[in-house]
């Protein structure tokens, strides 16, 4: 077994300390002392823990590696920040251990988080006063689709929304149709939400979720049975969960292909994202009664993927892929920019950083309920793990977002850096296309483009500022 050794400047033991004790570890346990990262406080902040996730997924196909640390907490200068990186490690499949203890630290990590939330601070005692709210059945923050907050606080039906909540599940349940189908049909019959907006897959199957439609009141932790009138019978809804769980694919062993395009190409015709889609298709031979299986990827308008609108506007995954390689060739030299141009583009890539922090504050947020939600036994440590690993991979994206993101403000600094990084790009990509892994070719297209719209007939490159 290979172990990886991670240190933090600013944890309570010295470097040498933390090296010592992982040394140490390795030998008292048998293990061979692969290598060793090391976040500096006089380096860039979490650069030598990304360096160390990136050696993990180079090492994984040799299996037989564990990450070591000296204790749950020396993991980030916050508890927060030591909880996401734990679960960023765990999605790779690598055991991480506590030097210090000896073994997993998924037990140590609820334990350090009760005495952190036990401190009493501000924050806590807020949540204290909400909770005792909760029991009570008072509504707390904005209530759910197809309710109102009434005398007492609690939660009263509006009627208008609750037939379109018990119109959303007859049709689910009743008429067999299928959440794209239903976002559809709301749409199509002019049934808007709440905020006027249209209806999506994400909308509907959070309706088709919701407990609070049994009349149940959760918050905080707290589930109040019976706090509010019903919109679902309990049977009806059973039946939906069990109809919903049936349709929903394992994920357990699940590969996942990221698509090349992702987040970068835009339908033409509604202006929306092309999302990519997998299909596995079934199918026995007549002649000979062989069952045959076959893959399918191709990347389809998200208008019409999540909510039924738009048109069918579908293109296989490598052809759309060739004809973007094919357009990379016919790019002209970049000619000098104007400064109003470079000044425009900063002010974008500014406005872009805070987003995305933003983003991952809230994602920070939910991680804390998460663990708030498991060390008061609202959620039990399976859940946990399966909700924090969902959660990684959306704050691992928002990382690179953010990373890659920084550097393109850096470079946009300097106008003739600019351009020839421009040229340096286009260069890799044509000179390297068949070569560069997946997630190097998808970084320089999308430090290099701003979009790609796509029509039936043809695609337009839209570079960036």
């Amino acid at each position: 077994m290979r172990a990886i050794g991670y240190f933090r400047e600013r944890s309570q033991q010295t470097l040498a300390q933390q090296s010592q004790q992982f040394l140490t570890f390795c030998q008292t346990n048998g293990f061979e002392a692969a290598a060793t990262f090391l976040d500096s406080s006089l380096g860039v902040a979490g650069a030598g823990f990304g360096q160390m996730l990136d050696f993990v997924r180079q090492q994984s196909s040799t299996g037989f590696l564990l990450i070591v640390v000296p204790r749950i907490d020396s993991l980030g200068d916050t508890l927060t920040e030591a909880a996401r990186r734990y679960f960023q490690v765990l999605s790779l499949g690598v055991p991480l251990v506590s030097a210090v203890e000896g073994d997993d630290v998924s037990s140590s990590l609820l334990e350090a988080w009760t005495e952190q939330r036990a401190n009493g601070s501000l924050s806590d005692k807020v949540k204290t006063t909400m909770r005792r709210m909760a029991v009570k059945g008072e509504a707390l923050g904005r209530p759910p689709y197809g309710y109102q907050v009434g005398p007492r606080k609690r939660l009263v039906v509006v009627t208008e929304e609750g037939s379109v909540v018990r119109y959303i599940f007859r049709l689910y349940l009743k008429d067999g149709l299928g959440i794209r189908r239903i976002a559809r049909k709301l749409n199509d019959e002019g049934l808007r939400t709440r905020r006027g907006g249209l209806w999506s897959m994400v909308t509907v199957r959070d309706i088709l979720r919701n407990r609070v439609y049994l009349g149940t009141y959760s918050r905080f932790g707290v589930r109040v049975p019976a706090s509010h009138v019903p919109l679902i019978s309990q049977e009806d809804f059973e039946k939906v969960q069990h109809r919903l769980d049936e349709r929903r694919p394992s994920s357990e062993h699940r590969q996942v292909s990221p698509f090349l395009l992702s987040g970068i190409s835009y339908c033409s015709y509604c202006g929306n994202k092309m999302i990519g889609v997998t299909r596995k298709q079934r199918w026995r031979r007549k002649s000979d009664g062989v069952l045959h299986t076959a893959q399918y990827r191709y990347y389809q308008c998200g208008l019409r993927t999540n909510r039924s609108l738009c048109d069918y506007h579908t293109h296989r995954a490598v052809d759309l892929e060739d004809q973007v390689r094919a357009a990379l060739g016919e790019v002209k030299p970049t000619q000098p920019g104007r400064a109003s141009k470079n000044g425009s583009a900063l002010e974008h890539t500014a406005d872009e950083i805070k987003r995305l922090r933003t983003k991952a504050r809230r994602l920070d947020r939910r991680l804390e309920q998460y663990l708030d939600a498991a060390v008061s036994g609202s959620l039990g440590r399976e859940k946990l793990q399966s909700l924090g690993l969902a959660l990684a991979s959306e704050q691992a994206q928002v990382e690179d977002s953010l990373a890659l993101t920084t550097r393109m403000a850096e470079q946009y600094a300097n106008e003739t850096q600019r351009r020839h990084h421009r040229e340096e790009i286009l260069s890799r990509l044509r000179d390297e296309w068949d070569i560069l892994p997946l997630n190097q070719r998808q970084e320089l297209l999308r430090d290099l483009l701003a979009r790609i719209i796509v029509s039936d007939e043809s695609l337009e490159l839209v570079l960036r500022p």
